[in-house]
C-alpha cells in the first residue's frame, strides 16, 4: 500500500502531555507554553462546547520559546519563555515573556508580561491568533469535529469583539489591540515598544456564555482548610493539590446555587454524575458532611418517578448523568438522553452516603427532609433493582444505544471471564450486591432512628441477600478462592479476579474471615502493582496494563479498597495499599489522573500514564483525603 493510501482513523485525543487550567464548567487545555492548537485536545471549553480550538501568540513574527510551566493552582498557570527573535546577539537570553492564565466560570484571563534586558530598544508587535470552533464535546472526544459557522463583530482599534455561533458565543476584551478577521481566524495585534530594562504588560480576556448550560460554577468559597498530616510528607503535597482540584470541580444547578456537588472530571465530565459525585463526596467525608449533604439534595431532585426504558428511569432510581442536550458518541453507537439513569449502583450509594453523612454530623433536620427520597430509593432496591427476579441487583440496556455496562467499570469489555471472553447480560455485579446490602442495613437504621416503619423488612431482605451472595458468587480458580466479578445471564459466576471484590470490604456482606481472604488476594502480586490495585489480575486472559478497565489502576478504586480494608480492621493491608497510592501520586506530580497503567513498580520507577485519562478527576482527588484519613487514624488522630 502506498503511503498516500493510508487513512488516518479518528482517535480520541490524548491528554497526558497537555496543561489544563479550569474552574468548572470552564476549562482550557494547552501546550507547555499556553498556546492552543497543536494537540487534538487543545481548546477553550465552556460546558460541553469547545468554543476556541486555536490560541497562538507570536512576537515580531516568531513564536516564543517556552521553558517553564508553573501551576499555581488548578485555575491559575504561569508559562515562562524567551523571545530570542527580538533579542540581542549576546549568549544570555535577555528578553523574557511570562503568560499568566486564570480561569473562572465563564471567563479566561491571559496576562502577558514582556521584560527586556537587551542592549537597545525593541520596536515590534505582538499578535494573538484565535480560531473559534463551537464543537460539541462528544465530537472532540471522537476526533470527528465538523466545521460550524461563526460571526465576528468588533470595533477595530477599540480592543473589543464579539464572536457568536447560534446562541453560544464569547466576548473578547484586549485593551490596546487592533482586532481583525483574517483567514478564518480572529487576530489581535498590539504594537510593542520595549526599552532597555523595560517591561510591557498586555491582557486578553474571554467572557464565554452558553444559555443551554444545565450546570453553573460554585459561587461560594470551598469552605475547607487543607489539613496538615503527620508522617509521610507526600500526603500533604497530594492533599494540597487534590483539594485545589476539588475546589475547581465544584458545580451547582442554576436554580439551586447553594447546593454544590463535584463534577466528575475534566475534560469530558464537567457535570453531575450520580456515581462519581456520590463517591467523591463519600471519600471526602473526613473533611465534613457539607458536600455530601448538598450532593444528596441535588441528586434527590432528579430521583426517578416513572418507568422509561429510553432514559433507564425507574421510580426511586438515582440518575447517572446530566447534560444540556442529547449525548451522541460518534462511532460508538451510544446515544444518551440529557437526563440519563443508566447506572445500577448510584441508588444504593445514595443511601449509603446519606447514612454516612448523618453519622458524620449532618443535621437531623436536613436528614429528615430527605426521608421521602430515602424511602423511594429503598423501594427501588426491593422492587425494581432486580430486573430478572433472581434475587440480585442487576442491569441490562433495553434500548440498544445506552450503556451496555452500568457499574463503575462501564466500558463494553469490562466484564470478562478468565479466558477473556465477554460475559452476557443481564449482569449482576458483585460490588453492587455489597452496596445494596449496606444500603438496606443503613436504611433500616435511619428508619428506626426517625421513627419510620419498614426497618424489619429491610433487615430481612439484607440477610437473605447476604446468604444468597455466599452461595452463588464464590469461585475457586488456579489463583485462589474469591468472589466472582458478576453473575451472567445464565446465573453463572464470571470467574475473573478483579478489583471489584475490594468494594465488598466493609459493607457487611462478607464475614470477617472472607474479608481477610479477599484482602489477601488484593495485595498479592497479580493485583497490587506497587502504584495501586489493578482492575484485573495479571493472570487473567484479558489482562492488559493499558486496558481501560482490564488491568489498569484507578486511584479511586484503590482508595475504596483501602477504605474497606480499614473498616474491616485490616489496617496493615490498608496501609500497604495506601503506600502504592502515594507512590503513584508522587510519580504524577501529585495530580493523580483518572487512571494509569497497571505496570509493576518493580519494572518502572514511575507510573506509566494511561494517555487518555482525565485529570483532574474528582474521585481521584478525593482519594487523597481517604488516604490521609487512614494514615491519621492509624496514628491515633481522628478527624470529623
Amino acid at each position: 500500500m502506498s503511503e498516500s493510501a493510508i487513512v488516518e482513523h479518528p482517535r480520541q485525543p490524548l491528554l497526558n502531555d497537555a496543561v489544563v487550567a479550569l474552574r468548572a464548567p470552564t476549562q482550557v487545555w494547552s501546550g507547555g507554553g499556553g498556546d492552543l492548537g497543536e494537540s487534538a485536545i487543545h481548546g477553550v471549553y465552556h460546558g460541553d462546547t469547545r468554543q476556541i480550538r486555536e490560541h497562538a501568540l507570536t512576537c515580531g513574527g516568531s513564536r516564543p520559546e517556552w521553558i517553564s510551566v508553573a501551576p499555581h493552582s488548578a485555575s491559575h498557570v504561569v508559562f515562562g519563555g524567551l523571545l530570542r527573535g527580538v533579542d540581542d546577539d549576546s549568549p544570555d537570553p535577555k528578553v523574557r515573556i511570562l503568560r499568566s492564565r486564570t480561569v473562572e466560570d465563564g471567563r479566561v484571563q491571559d496576562t502577558v508580561t514582556i521584560t527586556s534586558h537587551a542592549a537597545g530598544s525593541v520596536a515590534t508587535d505582538v499578535r494573538l491568533r484565535l480560531v473559534p470552533e463551537f464543537a460539541p464535546l462528544q465530537e472532540v472526544k471522537a476526533g470527528l469535529v465538523a466545521e460550524r459557522p461563526w460571526n465576528l463583530t468588533h470595533d477595530g482599534d477599540g480592543g473589543r469583539a464579539r464572536v457568536e455561533s447560534g446562541d453560544r458565543g464569547f466576548t473578547l476584551t484586549a485593551p490596546g489591540a487592533t482586532i481583525s478577521a483574517i483567514d478564518g481566524a480572529v487576530e489581535l495585534m498590539w504594537p510593542l515598544q520595549l526599552d532597555h530594562r523595560g517591561s510591557v504588560e498586555l491582557s486578553c480576556e474571554l467572557t464565554l456564555d452558553d444559555p443551554s448550560l444545565v450546570v453553573h460554577g460554585a459561587r461560594h468559597p470551598a469552605g475547607w482548610t487543607v489539613p496538615e498530616v503527620g508522617g509521610d510528607p507526600r500526603l500533604n503535597r497530594w492533599l494540597r493539590t487534590a483539594l485545589g482540584d476539588l475546589d475547581a470541580l465544584r458545580l451547582t444547578l442554576p436554580d439551586g446555587p447553594d447546593d454544590e456537588f463535584f463534577a466528575a472530571g475534566a475534560p469530558w465530565f464537567l457535570t453531575l454524575f450520580g456515581r462519581d459525585s456520590l463517591w467523591a463526596a463519600r471519600l471526602a467525608l473526613p473533611l465534613g458532611h457539607r458536600m455530601a449533604a448538598s450532593t444528596l439534595r441535588v441528586l434527590a431532585r432528579f430521583q426517578g418517578e416513572r418507568t422509561d426504558p429510553e432514559s433507564a428511569q425507574q421510580p426511586g432510581k438515582i440518575l447517572h448523568e446530566l447534560r444540556g442536550e442529547t449525548l451522541a458518541m460518534p462511532g460508538e453507537g451510544i446515544v444518551l438522553p440529557p437526563v440519563y439513569y443508566g447506572t445500577v449502583d448510584a441508588t444504593a450509594l445514595w443511601i449509603c452516603l446519606l447514612a454516612d453523612a448523618w453519622r458524620t454530623g449532618m443535621p437531623e433536620a436536613e436528614v429528615r427532609d430527605l426521608l421521602p427520597a430515602l424511602r423511594s430509593a429503598l423501594d427501588w432496591l426491593l422492587e425494581h433493582g432486580d430486573g430478572d427476579a433472581d434475587g440480585f441487583i442487576d442491569y441490562i440496556d433495553e434500548t440498544g444505544h445506552g450503556l451496555a455496562n452500568q457499574g463503575w467499570k462501564d466500558s463494553g469489555d469490562s466484564i470478562q471471564w478468565r479466558s477473556g471472553e465477554l460475559a452476557e447480560g443481564p449482569i449482576a455485579l458483585c460490588e453492587v450486591q455489597g452496596y445494596a446490602y449496606e444500603a438496606a442495613v443503613a436504611g433500616a437504621e435511619l428508619l428506626d432512628h426517625f421513627g419510620e416503619p419498614g426497618a424489619a423488612r429491610l433487615r430481612e431482605w439484607a440477610a437473605e441477600l447476604k446468604q444468597r451472595f455466599a452461595e452463588f458468587y464464590w469461585v475457586s480458580t488456579p489463583e485462589g478462592r474469591y468472589p466472582a466479578i458478576a453473575l451472567d445471564a445464565r446465573k453463572r459466576p464470571v470467574d475473573t479476579l478483579t478489583s471489584n471484590i475490594g468494594h465488598l470490604l466493609g459493607t457487611g456482606i462478607l464475614d470477617p474471615a472472607d474479608e481477610k481472604a479477599v484482602a489477601a488476594m488484593l495485595v498479592g502480586p497479580s493485583m497490587l502493582s506497587g502504584y495501586g490495585v489493578r482492575t484485573m489480575s495479571t493472570d487473567a486472559g484479558g489482562y492488559w496494563p493499558l486496558s481501560y478497565h482490564g488491568g489498569s489502576v484507578w486511584t479511586h478504586d484503590t482508595a475504596i479498597i483501602a477504605r474497606g480494608m480499614a473498616l474491616a480492621g485490616l489496617t496493615d493491608e490498608a496501609e500497604l495499599v495506601v503506600d502504592g497510592m502515594l507512590a503513584a501520586a508522587e510519580g504524577f506530580g501529585f495530580r493523580v489522573p483518572e487512571l494509569h497503567s497497571g505496570d509493576s513498580a518493580a519494572d518502572t520507577p514511575v507510573p506509566t500514564p494511561y494517555p487518555a485519562a482525565c485529570r483532574p478527576q474528582a474521585w481521584s482527588a478525593a482519594a487523597a483525603i481517604t488516604a490521609a484519613d487512614i494514615v491519621e487514624r492509624r496514628r491515633g488522630v481522628s478527624r470529623p
